[in-house]
């Protein structure tokens, strides 16, 4: 909204109009009356024309009635009688000749202008102060729950843009002819063009829009990280806060599923190949709907007996409700996709059996494996990795205990050691499971925090504790072996590393301690062996992690692709389904060329 008395005129709101020759006012006293009264000439004679307030639409009010398409011979002032037609502007639509009215925004008069052709709805300003105008609206905050109310309930945070705020939000965007927003996704969403079907109100061709490159926007839109992709390259940014293009993408998602405008993408003809899919991740889900659109038959393998992978173990119910995950999941059935839970592959089936019969794997498996520090005091109990605690909470659903028969980890005093998105979820999980007091600390500065910018000012609501420039040296436990305390050594910032954040260097002798009686580490996840160990010609980089053709994302099997947190390390979900996005496009193109070819069996190697 604007400071000043007019709003952006796409959201009608009641304007202040002058005369561009004498500069009085023609509004009316009363905002609720609904018309302004102009003089006009039309075939030779004077007549009282009446124009809503916005000055988008004539009112069926004339003096003498007007045919429809029938254009003015001329508009005149009302208060000092010159005509106001502008022989130097056309009306954008249907090329008729305008009247000029000027408008108060941004403390100055604006030039808007008005077509005489009575049914033509067109109006405008100068492309110049419209682009003024959208950058002065304001980035809409979305509503959410009162922060002393949300940390005793698992109800999700904000709550969405409502239809009115997602007006004003796609409003501020300026249609750039060359969107940098768009390559900063990593699917390469339209965004412009999503958003401009928001602002014309086709909330449900929006949502279809993005699907054309993205199958889970509601997911995206809740936990992208938008200020590092999109939106960070938006030239809003520049000069104002970007445009929320991932709360317009979770509102339109939500529309159309909440007024159930959801559809089944049309499957090509059936090419009676089949694909096997590990894990049910973001790349697996993005794997399996780019196949199946192309008529493969996809057969989706999880080794955790519910779907979703990470969207269902890792992120909290508050953040991402698994109702929308589950959704997401059953419109992939929808296409005609199997999904096979508790299958571990690896001890239960190979990838060599696969290929006996699937003509292509995808391997999506995630980064699963967690990663301690490796310092004194870790096997002590209540000492827990950020994956264990957040899937019994999450997947198990701790948090319902006794409804659910997992006990739920509990401390009155919790640190968490870490600053990413894991950290934030296990802090504010904790908050919500009773804790007293929640500790994050983390070695760097809370400028270096990798956390979404949202999620560390959501954790600040609740009243997490930031320990920042500290870095645990080793866990203090009881007499009966359960943590007392975290022994941390403070931190000074020295030059950049390769990561380009500065390098946090130990000050000696700045030892203490925090009191805790439960601590949860979240510095981040490897790669999880299990699949490796049946398949041993299936090439690792010196990480650990699945090595791939870049452009490809084959493996060195042939036929075997891989994408996601076990060839990246931990990443976000959307780069996940980039990566998806590559292997799919890769394995159509290469099964497209071939006819099936009967595979020799070959023995599992275990």
């Amino acid at each position: 909204m604007f400071d000043q008395d007019v709003k952006y005129l796409k959201f009608k709101t009641y304007l202040n109009t002058y005369c561009p020759h004498c500069h009085n006012s023609f509004n009316v006293e009363k905002k609720e009356e609904k018309s302004i009264v102009f003089k006009a000439k039309y075939k030779g004679q004077e007549i009282d024309l009446k124009l809503s307030p916005y000055l988008d639409v004539f009112d069926v009010e004339t003096s003498v009635p007007v045919k429809e398409g029938d254009e003015l011979d001329d508009v005149l002032c009302p208060k000092c009688e010159k005509s106001i037609i502008n022989k130097n502007v056309k009306c954008g639509e249907c090329g008729s000749k305008v009247g000029e009215v000027l408008i108060s925004a941004l403390s100055k008069l604006m030039p808007f202008f008005i077509c005489t052709k009575f049914g033509c709805e067109w109006h405008g300003l100068t492309k110049a102060d419209e682009r003024k105008l959208k950058l002065k609206i304001p980035r809409q905050d979305m509503p959410e729950q009162d922060q002393k109310l949300r940390v005793s309930n698992y109800q999700e945070v904000p709550y969405g843009y409502t239809s009115e705020l997602a007006l004003l939000e796609a409003g501020r965007c300026l249609q750039c002819k060359d969107p940098q927003c768009v390559k900063g996704c990593p699917v390469n969403i339209d965004i412009p063009a999503f958003i401009a079907l928001i602002a014309e109100e086709k909330f449900d061709a929006s949502a279809k829009k993005i699907k054309e490159m993205n199958i889970l926007p509601s997911i995206c839109g809740r936990v992208c990280p938008q200020e590092d992709q999109c939106e960070k390259y938006c030239i809003v940014g520049i000069k104002d806060k970007p445009v929320a293009i991932g709360r317009l993408e979770r509102f339109v998602a939500d529309y159309e599923r909440k007024m159930d405008l959801v559809e089944a993408p049309v499957i090509a003809k059936e090419t009676g190949k089949r694909i096997a899919v590990i894990g049910s991740g973001p790349a697996g889900l993005t794997v399996a709907a780019d196949m199946r659109q192309r008529g493969y038959g996809v057969t989706i393998y999880e080794a955790l007996h519910e779907t979703g992978g990470v969207l269902t173990y890792g992120i909290p119910e508050f953040r991402l409700p698994k109702s929308i995950v589950q959704f997401e999941i059953n419109y992939l059935k929808s296409m005609g996709c199997r999904i096979e839970t508790n299958h571990v592959i690896g001890p239960l089936l190979t990838i060599d059996e696969l290929l006996e019969n699937f003509d292509a794997v995808f391997i999506g498996v995630g980064a699963g494996l967690p990663v301690f520090m490796n310092i004194e005091g870790e096997s002590l109990g209540n000492v827990f990795s950020a994956n264990e605690y957040l899937t019994r909470m999450n997947l198990m659903k701790a948090y319902k205990f006794p409804e659910y028969d997992t006990p739920m980890p509990h401390g009155n005093k919790v640190a968490v050691i870490g600053g990413g998105n894991v950290a934030m979820d296990c802090a504010r999980t904790a908050k919500r499971a009773g804790s007293d007091e929640v500790t994050i600390i983390y070695r760097r500065s809370r400028h270096e925090l990798p956390a979404r910018g949202e999620e560390v000012h959501h954790a600040g609501e609740e009243g997490i504790i930031f320990k920042l420039l500290n870095n645990p040296v080793k866990y203090i436990g009881t007499d009966n072996n359960r943590i007392k305390a975290i022994e941390c050594i403070k931190m000074e910032l020295g030059e950049p590393d390769k990561s380009g954040r500065r390098r946090p260097i130990p000050i000696e002798n700045s030892n203490f301690t925090v009191e805790c009686d439960l601590a949860i580490v979240a510095i981040g996840n490897g790669p999880n062996p299990i699949i490796f160990q049946s398949t041993p010609n299936l090439k690792l980089n010196k990480w650990g992690y699945i090595e791939v053709n870049p452009k490809t994302n084959e493996t060195s099997i042939e036929n075997v692709y891989a994408g996601g947190d076990i060839v990246t390390g931990s990443a976000t979900v959307i780069l996940a389904m980039g990566a998806g996005r590559i292997a799919a496009n890769a394995m159509h193109k290469k099964l497209s060329g071939k006819t099936k070819q009967t595979k020799k069996k070959t023995k599992s190697s275990k």
